[in-house]
């Protein structure tokens, strides 16, 4: 399992989650991202693109606190 603290890029997180997504995460491991919501369109979007992404499955969208949110995605092996 691997997390990955994505806050301090606020809204333009999703081109670095995607990237760690498909080089950080090996075959069947499970990725854990927060990040920073402001409006939530930053939480169905990030969803969207788990879902966009091949061979990746959304597992759990979360509120960690009042402004964070974590996502927690399985790489499919």
């Amino acid at each position: 399992m691997q997390r990955y603290d994505l806050r301090h890029l606020k809204d333009d997180f999703y081109d670095r989650m995607v990237e760690l997504m498909n080089k950080g995460l090996k075959s069947g491991e499970v990725g854990i991202f927060m990040f920073e919501v402001g409006d939530f369109t930053s939480v169905q979007k990030s969803a969207d693109v788990v879902k966009a992404q091949a061979g990746f499955e959304l597992m759990n969208s979360l509120k960690f606190n009042e402004v964070d949110w974590t996502l927690v995605v399985k790489k499919k092996g």
